[in-house]
């Protein structure tokens, strides 16, 4: 069977010329043992100098087998419907601004069901979240007071069919942030103890804390409803040319744990974005 390189050279023999480089041929000879994403956050400084609009990258990013475009809002999901994305991870709040407080809980309950509600209606997954900034806060209070906030919304949120995810941060680019360690958020998920909520793994976030992503997502996938990538250091592209982790086989372990989610890719390209891109595809297609 010819892999994707081989079926993008046979049909540049033949004269045939693609939109984007990987185009249709790519998608179809995806293996889609996980099913990507792509955070548009990490291409808006790419499109908008480029002068790419939002709807050439969403047929890029079909063309690619990519199954969603996260961390975008109801503004932009008809877009993505025409070409069959989803957003698999839906915003809502500040990252700095979290849950961690209790004064914060009403205007943040009120913002978070909102982002439910919508996400939704569109028949996506899940609505990410935040646990604050220490800002002197003993963790072990933080922890408490995110689970008194998260188990108000957890039956909203199953009502509606979707997943709050918490996202893991590391605390030294998001300084101060308390949501930085791989033993809070396993901690905070037993306490909520809900299938509505799980925690948003970065495993770009989590290298840089000094964690272990591969024995952690083998020892505690069942706390992780959604990943991220990201080289490490400096997320990056994440080929080993250029950065520290395996991402091949990260995404094998992730398979192995039988997640049937998202993966998105949330690595800031250095060099052409749309090629990274297409390169973190193949990669992590296992």
């Amino acid at each position: 069977m010819m892999n994707r390189r081989d079926i993008l050279k046979s049909l540049a023999a033949a004269g045939i010329v693609l939109p984007f480089a990987g185009s249709a041929a790519m998608a179809q000879a995806t293996k889609f043992n996980i099913k990507q994403s792509v955070c548009l956050w990490c291409y808006n400084g790419y499109l908008g100098g480029k002068g790419i609009s939002f709807d050439d990258f969403c047929k890029y990013c079909q063309e690619l087998g990519l199954k969603s475009v996260e961390l975008t809002g109801p503004g932009q999901w008809e877009t993505m419907k025409k070409y069959g994305l989803i957003c698999a991870m839906s915003n809502s709040h500040s990252i700095g601004h979290g849950f961690n407080r209790t004064e914060h809980h009403e205007g943040l309950i009120k913002t978070v069901k909102k982002s439910i509600d919508e996400t939704s209606a569109a028949g996506f997954p899940n609505v990410i979240c935040f646990s604050g900034n220490n800002d002197g806060m003993d963790k072990k209070e933080g922890l408490k007071n995110c689970a008194i906030g998260m188990k108000e919304l957890v039956p909203y949120a199953k009502e509606k069919n979707v997943v709050l995810c918490m996202e893991f941060l590391n605390s030294h680019g998001h300084k101060d942030y308390m949501g930085d360690s791989t033993e809070w958020f396993v901690e905070l998920v037993h306490e909520v103890a809900s299938d509505n909520f799980k925690v948003l793994y970065d495993i770009f976030h989590a290298a840089e804390m000094g964690e272990n992503p591969l024995e952690d997502i083998r020892k505690h996938h069942l706390c992780w409803g959604h990943y991220h990538t990201g080289g490490y250091p400096g997320r990056a592209e994440i080929d080993m040319a250029s950065q520290k982790l395996d991402y091949a086989e990260l995404m094998q372990a992730i398979a192995e744990t039988g997640y049937k989610m998202y993966v998105g890719q949330e690595f800031c390209p250095r060099r052409d974005a749309f090629e990274s891109l297409k390169e973190a595809v193949e990669l992590c297609d296992v």
